[in-house]
């Protein structure tokens, strides 16, 4: 039985070490989008970084993506930024696999 228990624990602090990497990749992948728009919406350094930490807030509002989706098409459609929603996927997609690689990698 202590086993079975051990084994249990082990596999709770697994999940618990995976959903904590996994939230770290995403707000990874969110500041890195969010970088992307404000290049495209010619933000300032200043601007750039406050609006790094508005997309990463805005994934709190529901879960996936969808969120985070719809902030960056607000924002660019109002700053005039001929981005479609397909765009922002694909750059969610990119920015995912680049957050993953830094993350492994231990870098910034």
């Amino acid at each position: 039985m202590t086993d079975f228990k051990d084994r249990e624990r082990g596999e709770e602090a697994k999940f618990a070490f995976d959903e904590e990497n996994a939230f770290k990749i995403a707000a990874r992948r969110n500041r890195l989008v969010g970088e992307w728009a404000a290049g495209l919406m010619g933000l300032t350094d200043e601007e750039t970084d406050a609006y790094k930490k508005a997309v990463v807030q805005a994934d709190f509002e529901e879960a996936g993506d969808e969120d985070v989706i719809r902030k960056l098409l607000g924002d660019l459609t109002a700053a005039d930024c001929d981005v479609s929603e397909s765009d922002i996927r694909t750059k969610l997609e990119e920015c995912a696999v680049e957050a993953r690689r830094q993350f492994m990698s231990g870098g910034a």
